[in-house]
Parts: C-alpha cells; sequence; structure tokens
C-alpha cells in the first residue's frame, strides 16, 4: 500500500512497512539508554512500546487513531486512545516523551506540541523528537494522508526541519541536548529550561 502525507504543496511517501513492523535494532539500542517511564505521543500501532516493554522499560502508548489503537490492541501494546492534548496519566512524571515517526507534526504547532510534551515529563525528564533532515524547512499548515483508494480530509500538521527545531524548543522551554542518528533519521534530546507552568 502506498501512502503519502501532503502538507501544502509538499508530498513525502510515508513508510508504512517501518510504521507496522517491529523496532530495529538501531531503535532498540537507543531506546534501551533512556530512563523509564517512558510515553510515545502519536504510538501507531506500539511498536515502540512493544519494544520499550520487552526491555523492561515501563512504557504507556498514545494515539488518537482509533485505527492505529486497534493494531496497538492487538499487538499487546498497553495504549490510550487519546489526544495528547488530552489529561494524561502521571502528568509531570514521564522520564521522557517520545515523538518519534514524524509525530512533532501533530496539530501543526511545534512549539504548543512541545510545550506539551514538557508538560508531561519530570523536571529532570526528556523529550526525544525526530525531525527532518538539516536543509529541510519546517512547514507548518494542513496535510492529509493520500492512499491508493481515497483520501482523507485535511488536518493541521507540521513537518519540522533539524534546522528549525531549535527555534520551536526554545520556545517550549526546551534546549537541544543531542543530537542522535538512528537507522539515519536525525533525533534530538530536548531537556527544560525553565520550571513548566502548568494551565489550570
Amino acid at each position: 500500500m502506498t501512502l503519502v502525507l501532503r502538507v501544502g504543496d509538499r508530498a513525502t511517501e510515508l513508510d508504512v512497512d517501518r510504521w507496522r513492523a517491529p523496532a530495529t535494532d538501531a531503535e532498540r539500542e537507543f531506546l534501551r539508554h533512556l530512563p523509564g517511564p517512558v510515553i510515545d505521543l502519536g504510538c501507531g500501532p506500539g511498536r515502540l512500546v512493544i519494544a520499550l516493554a520487552e526491555l523492561g522499560t515501563l512504557a504507556l502508548g498514545v494515539d488518537a487513531s482509533p485505527t492505529a489503537i486497534r493494531h496497538a490492541n492487538a499487538n499487546g501494546a498497553c495504549v490510550l486512545r487519546r489526544s495528547v492534548f488530552d489529561p494524561l496519566p502521571r502528568e509531570g512524571e514521564w522520564r521522557a516523551a517520545l515523538l518519534l515517526d514524524g509525530n512533532v507534526g501533530i496539530g501543526g504547532d511545534p512549539t504548543a506540541l512541545l510545550g506539551r510534551a514538557a508538560q508531561l515529563v519530570a523536571p529532570d525528564g526528556c523529550v526525544v523528537v525526530e525531525v527532518e533532515p538539516p536543509g529541510c524547512p519546517t512547514i507548518i499548515g494542513r496535510a492529509r494522508l493520500e492512499g491508493d483508494r481515497a483520501s482523507t480530509a485535511r488536518f493541521p500538521w507540521a513537518c519540522v526541519g533539524a534546522d528549525g527545531l531549535a527555534h520551536h524548543a526554545s520556545a517550549a522551554g526546551l534546549v537541544i541536548e543531542r543530537r542522535h542518528t538512528i537507522d539515519g533519521r536525525f533525533v534530538a534530546i530536548l531537556r527544560q529550561t525553565r520550571p513548566v507552568k502548568w494551565s489550570t
């Protein structure tokens, strides 16, 4: 199946097989060094949640898509069907929050999403973000998924380039601590730079 994410004039073919497949060896080695508990935001079918559990790390996946949650449940992952902006368990206590597989685009406002992730983690916790390669622009707009036979309605989305991450991180009270490549993908570890203000 071919699946394309279209944001404005930019079309990106999604690796559906990777989305459905178990975590790779490189991903597992990266996850092995994350402190638990871990919350995976936009967990999809739960492949990273399962890998963390197999490594002995307490993990919870969150996704708003009923299809993703159905796949995750079938795979045995511990997941919740909920928006990342809804109330979530253990807010302010997670040691790591994941925004991998392009999930920094959720909601179409990277600063707001990173700020929400910062609320979820403990003061010494980290936010793990996958971004587009250096040189790719940050694009914010409305996207749609285009399949072989049909496409979805448009929804807010963003594609964040590595060069633009520091701006959004800083606006969310985060700073880039380290950068990694995992299977050729670009990942950054973010830490809090100031106490997170809780909304009421």
